[in-house]
């Protein structure tokens, strides 16, 4: 039995079609339909109906979801769990991030204020928000960098974490450009809404703010440059972080899909736990702390 498979199982009991599932496991549809009944022949029963309607789920489906639920989420922890041992025996300072801000953000972000001569041994584990989530939470990582905004609060908001305000970014509404310049999915018409999955912190800001309320997800994805990748080639419209989306925008393959007003501001921020603490966390929270005058000649392990 493959993963694979139980992967393809979940996507089509959320999606319910086997053409958006397979969009959105990045497979072709014939392979897909493929994998599934590979699954179905491996269990001895149909997990789906096939009808008009799309794929509902059978009872020995709806039996079989749970158990498939509960695999990934038990395999996810184990390989959590292993790298974690593994970044406690090697690393000085271990650190969650984002996904869109680890791939932009972070490796600037960590020079201006932690230069490697001083860091000694470094982990940056990148994920989804509810994973970072979990990772900082059972102590697997000191820091966590995330997007936030103060009228959404967190998990991190119930008093266990302390945080920093460390950057400003903003949400923005994109498209690939028309030959003429024009937006290819300007959000005063009909949209392919390219939007953020349940496991995206900025999927999670987005919706409250409700700039994109009414727009029918195309396509879902937890990966902003994902979204990104998929709106450059012209699927559709995004709202993505403009530290990731900027150097695009400047290169003419993205373009604005709306007005300013539909821009969602968000802060970029430090997060870390009272009870899990170390010598270069604790010397590179100061840092963050201290006058920006001092924050050059200050070494990464001092302390207060």
């Amino acid at each position: 039995m493959d993963l694979d498979w139980v992967k393809d199982f979940l996507a089509l009991a959320e999606h319910r079609t086997f053409s958006r599932a397979a969009e959105a496991r990045h497979v072709t549809q014939p392979a897909f339909s493929r994998r599934i009944r590979a699954l179905e022949e491996w269990v001895g029963a149909p997990l789906f109906l096939r009808g008009a309607q799309g794929a509902v789920l059978t009872a020995a489906g709806t039996c079989f979801q749970p158990q498939a639920e509960d695999l990934m989420r038990g395999l996810d922890r184990a390989r959590r769990e292993a790298r974690a041992a593994g970044a406690h025996a090697d690393a000085s300072l271990a650190i969650a991030a984002t996904h869109a801000l680890s791939f932009t953000f972070f490796p600037g972000w960590i020079r201006r204020h932690a230069p490697f001569e001083t860091l000694g041994a470094l982990n940056l584990i990148s994920d989804s928000m509810a994973a970072c989530e979990a990772i900082l939470l059972a102590g697997e990582v000191q820091l966590l960098l995330c997007h936030h905004r103060a009228d959404l609060p967190t998990r991190l908001d119930d008093g266990r974490c302390d945080s920093v305000r460390v950057g400003a970014d903003s949400l923005v509404p994109l498209c690939a450009p028309s030959a003429a310049g024009a937006p290819l999915w300007p959000l005063n018409g009909p949209v392919r809404y390219l939007a953020y999955g349940e496991a995206s912190g900025l999927g999670r800001i987005l919706a409250a703010s409700g700039v994109a309320a009414g727009h029918e997800p195309a396509f879902t994805s937890h990966l902003a440059a994902t979204l990104m990748t998929m709106a450059q080639e012209g699927d559709g419209v995004a709202w993505l972080p403009l530290t990731l989306a900027e150097a695009a925008i400047a290169r003419g393959l993205l373009v604005r899909a709306g007005s300013g007003e539909l821009d969602v501001p968000v802060e970029i921020r430090l997060f870390r736990t009272r009870e899990n603490r170390s010598a270069a966390a604790d010397g590179l929270w100061q840092r963050l702390h201290a006058p920006a005058r001092d924050r050059t000649s200050q070494p990464l392990a001092a302390r207060a």
